[in-house]
C-alpha cells in the first residue's frame, strides 16, 4: 500500500507533472510509472500522444507505507511459459530483473539469510523450528551451507496451514521478545504480524535477509531472488514487464508452487545486497554524460540543471521533470549549471537498456 497524500513522492512527483492533479490527503499513492508497458504507457505532456516506442526498460517511482508481497520475478524462459499458461495472471512474456534506489529511509527484505545464520534462528526460536524443520538433517545441511536444507526447511514453512502459522506467531510474540530484539526484527515483526495475521510471509523475516537502505543507496534483485519491500520510497528500474510470482504478505493471487520451483536457494550477507551512490563533481559549470546510443528515460529527483544533446532543443530541468530521450539523441548529455547557484545539488536518474544511470552533482 502506498503512503498517503503529500507524504508520497509519487503523488508529490505525480503533482509536478500534472497541474490538475490533486493530492487527497488521505489517499494512498503508491507507484509512478514511466515507460511504454501496455498497462501503464506514458504519454507526452505537449500532445498527450502516447509513447510510442517499445521500450524493453521501466522506469518507477514507488511510494511504501504498508509491506509489499513475498515474491519473485520470473527469468526470461519462465516468463514465456507461464505468460502462455495464464496470461490474466502473467501478463507477458518477459523476465523482470530489477534495481531499487533509495529516495528516502527505505527498508525491505532481499534474498536469503546465510544459511548458518538461518539455521541459528531456528535453534534459538523454538516454535520456528518445529514448524520448519522435519528432518533434523537439515539443520547440519543448513550449517555446511547446502542449499537442500534451506530448500527442505523453507518449503515446509510455506506450505504449513495457516492455523498452526498463526500459533507460531503467536508464541514467538509472546514469548521471544528477546530473540526479535537480538535479531534486529522485533519492530517490522510487529508491524507485518498486526498488517497481515497469520500470514506465512511474517515467518519468512527469519529466513529473508532484512536490508537497510539511505538515500542514494540501491540493491539489485535478478530474475528468482525473493524479495518484499516494508517501506520507503524509492526509483526502480527493471525489464518491461509486470510479472510477480507472490507467496505471501498479500490479498493477492499467490502461486506457492510456482515461487518455490522458481527460487534461487542460496544465502548471502544482508551487506553484499547493497550497491552504493558515486556522486559525479561538475566541471565549469557542466557535466557531460557518456552513454550508449539507445532510448533513455530521464526523471529529475531534485536540484535544477538545463539538458542539452543532439536532437533536442535546450530543456530547463527542476524536480520532477520527466524527458524522454530518443534515440537520435547520441551517446552525450550535458548538464548545464547556466545561472543556477553552482553549488546546488542536482539529482536525477536515467534509465537505459543497459543500466540505470544517475548523475549527483
Amino acid at each position: 500500500m502506498g503512503k498517503n497524500g503529500k507524504d508520497s513522492a509519487v503523488a508529490q512527483l505525480a503533482a509536478l507533472n500534472d497541474p490538475e492533479f490533486n493530492v487527497e490527503p488521505h489517499t494512498p499513492y503508491a507507484e509512478l510509472w514511466m515507460g511504454s508497458h501496455p498497462s501503464g504507457p506514458s504519454k507526452y505532456k505537449s500532445s498527450g500522444d502516447v509513447l510510442q516506442e517499445e521500450l524493453p526498460f521501466l522506469l518507477k517511482v514507488l511510494s511504501i507505507n504498508k509491506a509489499l508481497s513475498i515474491q519473485v520475478h520470473p527469468n526470461k524462459s519462465e516468463a514465456k511459459l507461464l505468460h502462455m499458461k495464464e496470461p490474466k495472471i502473467y501478463k507477458d512474456p518477459n523476465h523482470k530483473p530489477e534495481m531499487a534506489i533509495a529516495l528516502t529511509p527505505f527498508v525491505g527484505l532481499c534474498g536469503f539469510r546465510p544459511l548458518p545464520e538461518i539455521r541459528d534462528i531456528l535453534i534459538n526460536i523454538t516454535p520456528l523450528k518445529e514448524l520448519a524443520v522435519k528432518d533434523s538433517n537439515d539443520l547440519d545441511l543448513l550449517v555446511a551451507n547446502d542449499e537442500l536444507g534451506l530448500r527442505n526447511c523453507y518449503k515446509t514453512l510455506m506450505n504449513a496451514d495457516v492455523a498452526t502459522i498463526g500459533k507460531c506467531i503467536d508464541t514467538i510474540s509472546k514469548d521471544y521478545g528477546k530473540e526479535l530484539c537480538n535479531y534486529g526484527v522485533l519492530e517490522i515483526f510487529n508491524t507485518l504480524k498486526n498488517d497481515f495475521p497469520n500470514d506465512v510471509g511474517v515467518l519468512s523475516l527469519f529466513f529473508l535477509n532484512v536490508v537497510r537502505l539511505q538515500p542514494g543507496q540501491a540493491m539489485f534483485l535478478g530474475a528468482n531472488q525473493i524479495h518484499a519491500y516494508l517501506s520507503g520510497d524509492c526509483v526502480e528500474c527493471m525489464a518491461c514487464s509486470d510479472n510477480v510470482i507472490r507467496a505471501g504478505l498479500t490479498p493477492k493471487y499467490k502461486d506457492l508452487k510456482q515461487l518455490l520451483s522458481s527460487l534461487v536457494y542460496k544465502g548471502d550477507l544482508a551487506e553484499s545486497k547493497i550497491l552504493l551512490q558515486n556522486d559525479l563533481m561538475i566541471t565549469d559549470g557542466e557535466y557531460i554524460l557518456k552513454i550508449e546510443q539507445s532510448p533513455g528515460i530521464l526523471l529529475v529527483i531534485s536540484g535544477q540543471r538545463y539538458l542539452e544533446t543532439k536532437g533536442l532543443k535546450q530543456i530547463k530541468l527542476k524536480r520532477g521533470a520527466i524527458v524522454y530521450l530518443p534515440f537520435e539523441a547520441g551517446t552525450e548529455i550535458r548538464f548545464l549549471s547556466n545561472e543556477e547557484p553552482e553549488n546546488q545539488e542536482f539529482l536525477a536518474y536515467i534509465s537505459t537498456p543497459n543500466a540505470p544511470l544517475f548523475v549527483k552533482t
